[in-house]
């Protein structure tokens, strides 16, 4: 009976074992994936960074232009996309990600609409247009009952100038003919690789209040043709696009950046389970070996 008993012990002892094998292993497989993921996240983010980098510049020249030419107190400065009107429709357009694996950002996003939503709740839901550029943003659209008439997931995945000016020039459109009142827009701003802030702004109207007279265009040397509301009228609509284009860029980048650190993260995670579990293996296979001693000495007494 002690022996049958000793056997079985033996038994359960081997199976632990076998399972605890089994955990390493596939804690080592994920640990690959997700340090593949890491990889290639860090790539696509550099990628993200250069075109921010490259589109700053020229997006924030564009904005200090047009301050500089409505702090100057001769110009009364008018746009059709600067009109104040009473809410009684609403758009909203959130950026999120295609796919998942990158910590709380799309819950974030999406947490984020629901608040902006309910602000706007009293307009009832047929008032409430969304605009989701992302699958995953667009998944919780669905859940929240709103329709999704048209998808914007490639250009998350490829962001472009030509698909944002697309969507741009659309919602002004939709603006300038009354058919909304006012333009939200949900992204998060990229400002370092660990570092992101979830942004809630008005696209349109846009305010064009500059009350810095001290930058004012008659200390720039600026040659004006053919006059400064002309150019104005060319420059509001310039820079509305590029709003849209920055909160595209600043998504994607922002996207690659907290799955980067999502997959760091679950990397390290995977390096301090895998040491727990070769401790634990290592006990469990010394307490077996210890085991079939004092068997193999208890047997070698019980005969003697």
């Amino acid at each position: 009976m002690t022996q049958q008993t000793s056997e079985i012990q033996q038994l359960r002892e081997m199976a632990s074992l076998k399972e605890i094998k089994s955990r390493i292993q596939s804690v080592k497989s994920t640990q690959k994936i997700t340090s593949a993921m890491k990889m290639v996240s860090s790539a696509k983010l550099r990628k993200a960074q250069r075109q921010i980098e490259s589109f700053y510049p020229y997006e924030q020249k564009l904005t200090h232009i047009l301050n500089n030419f409505l702090s100057a107190e001769e110009t009364e400065v008018t746009s059709i996309y600067a009109i104040q009107r009473e809410v009684k429709r609403v758009a909203i357009v959130a950026f999120s990600s295609n796919s998942s694996l990158c910590g709380s950002f799309n819950s974030n996003v999406a947490k984020d609409l629901k608040t902006k939503v309910n602000e706007y709740k009293h307009l009832g839901n047929e008032n409430i247009l969304i605009f989701p550029i992302g699958k995953k943003i667009a998944q919780s659209v669905k859940k929240m009952g709103f329709p999704v008439e048209e998808s914007f997931e490639e250009m998350m995945d490829k962001p472009n100038y030509k698909d944002s000016q697309t969507l741009a020039n659309r919602l002004m459109e939709m603006f300038r003919l009354n058919e909304v009142d006012r333009i939200e827009l949900i992204y998060y701003h990229f400002v370092s690789k660990s570092s992101q802030v979830l942004v809630s702004e008005p696209f349109l109207p846009i305010e064009l209040n500059a009350n810095d007279k001290k930058h004012s265009i008659h200390q720039q040397n600026y040659l004006i043709e053919p006059d400064r509301l002309t150019i104005l009228g060319e420059l509001i609509p310039k820079v509305i696009r590029l709003k849209l284009y920055t909160a595209l860029l600043d998504s994607a980048a922002s996207e690659h950046a907290a799955r980067t650190i999502a997959m760091q993260t679950a990397t390290d995670n995977a390096d301090d389970l895998l040491q727990d579990l070769n401790l634990q293996f290592n006990k469990s296979r010394q307490q077996a070996i210890t085991n079939e001693l004092l068997d193999i000495i208890g047997g070698s007494f019980g005969q003697s």
